[in-house]
């Protein structure tokens, strides 16, 4: 049982918990391995949390992406800290009516960074996704001390686990492509876009590195040029993550893997959870399927990522239940798929 969060309503924590309870309703005798999973947004550093149990976990409170005060936590492994980008800048901290990535900022992330360096780390990685900004990473610079401060973090080593290869800029940029997520309207995608090119110039300036065109300068509305800017290494999420919690040697014990996500649609299969999780089974000739609580994918693009089966639970009570009742409802497919799957 290898799911992502469900977007805005189950971490993966809860999305594993859901499923195994209502596999195990319908099929009690068969043994379940959950494997929770994330690709660099929410829920990341929850889910190294149970894989790594000798890490601390040090609470502490940064701004969420209007500045209001929220709780946030850094994960400490010996020197290394991982931070989760989206429990300071994530959208779920915006109610629909205040998406608006013209003023939200991403300085909550740069307070996350500080307290890792003040806890005694040396090596930081972020994880990066599901973002409710779209400001380049500047408020995080500002948190950090600033353009004028420069350089920033000497002698600390980042590592950029992202989620998304998108670069800054353009049509397939985080502006273009993430910014109408976010509350952007198609003429504040066009601004929005023009003050990243010259943040971007900015950055440049400062890192005599150009950041603008690497793959995963979009990623969490730009936090990932911001993070290059800083010297960081890019680093797959959820490569990251199925290495920490040895993904591929668990599933190759298995005689089906299943995985999900709150939104299954053609996003999924660019290099986040669920086509990881695809392609693991398919290395040991596994079936894979899929719990989502949306399916916008056709089977044969499905088919075509290694996936076996699709499930919606939204097919089943709508979408309105799904987001009301998640684990109820997560649980009560997980229990009629199982009777579908099982072998027991």
């Amino acid at each position: 049982m290898a799911p992502d969060e469900f977007g805005g309503t189950l971490t993966a924590v809860e999305a594993a918990a859901a499923i195994a309870a209502g596999w195990h309703a319908a099929a009690p005798r068969d043994v379940l391995d959950l494997a929770p999973l994330s690709d660099g947004g929410p829920g990341f550093v929850a889910v190294l949390a149970a894989a790594l149990p000798k890490a601390r976990r040090l609470l502490v409170t940064v701004q969420d992406p209007l500045g209001r005060p929220v709780p946030a936590e850094v994960l400490l492994a010996a020197s290394t800290a991982y931070v989760e980008s989206a429990q300071a800048c994530g959208l779920h901290h915006l109610s629909p009516s205040e998406r608006d990535p013209t003023v939200t900022t991403s300085y909550g992330v740069g307070e996350l960074l500080v307290a890792a360096v003040e806890a005694g780390a040396t090596r930081v990685v972020v994880g990066l996704g599901g973002s409710g900004t779209n400001d380049g990473g500047a408020g995080m610079i500002t948190a950090l001390g600033g353009l004028d401060a420069w350089p920033l973090l000497p002698g600390i080593e980042l590592v950029a686990a992202t989620d998304v290869d998108a670069p800054l800029l353009g049509l397939h940029g985080a502006s273009a492509v993430f910014g109408p997520q976010k509350g952007a309207t198609r003429g504040q995608v066009m601004s929005l876009d023009a003050a990243l090119e010259r943040w971007a110039d900015e950055l440049e300036d400062r890192a005599g590195l150009a950041v603008r065109d690497l793959p995963g300068a979009g990623a969490a509305g730009g936090l990932g040029a911001a993070l290059f800017a800083l010297g960081a290494e890019r680093a797959s999420g959820f490569a990251l993550v199925q290495k920490m919690i040895k993904l591929g040697p668990r599933a190759a014990r298995a005689d089906l893997v299943v995985t999900g996500e709150g939104t299954l649609d053609a996003s999924s299969l660019t290099g986040k959870a669920v086509s990881g999780v695809a392609a693991a089974a398919a290395e040991g000739g596994l079936p894979c399927i899929v719990l989502a609580g949306e399916v916008r994918l056709g089977r044969r693009e499905a088919a075509s990522a290694g996936i076996d089966a699709t499930y919606a639970v939204a097919d089943a009570v709508g979408i309105e239940a799904s987001l009301a009742q998640p684990a109820d409802e997560l649980a009560a497919l997980a229990e009629r798929v199982a009777r579908e799957w099982s072998r027991s």
